[in-house]
């Protein structure tokens, strides 16, 4: 299967440069994970409550990042940080 071509919002790059460099080590490979597979199971992903076309997915127990498909084989990643960021949507 081809993989996920993957874009990120201002938003994201934001809240990722506040991440520690371990916590921006995992980030990295659950964007390559989800470029492969959005399902994969240890994404854990799943709609965002009451937002329509929103998904969100676990980088650890604690940080999270908001996305959406778009047209064809494109992911764009809204944001990334600890639980709380999934507030802003």
């Amino acid at each position: 299967m081809a993989k996920f071509h993957i874009t990120v919002t201002e938003s994201f790059q934001d809240n990722f440069g506040k991440l520690s460099p371990k916590e921006q080590a995992l980030v990295e490979r659950k964007v390559e994970l989800l470029s492969e597979n959005p399902s994969h199971p240890s994404l854990r992903c799943k709609r965002v409550k009451g937002k329509s076309g929103y998904f969100e997915c676990s980088v650890n127990m604690d940080i999270r990042m908001i996305w959406q498909y778009e047209a064809g084989r494109i992911i764009v990643i809204l944001n990334v940080g600890h639980h709380d960021v999934l507030k802003k949507y």
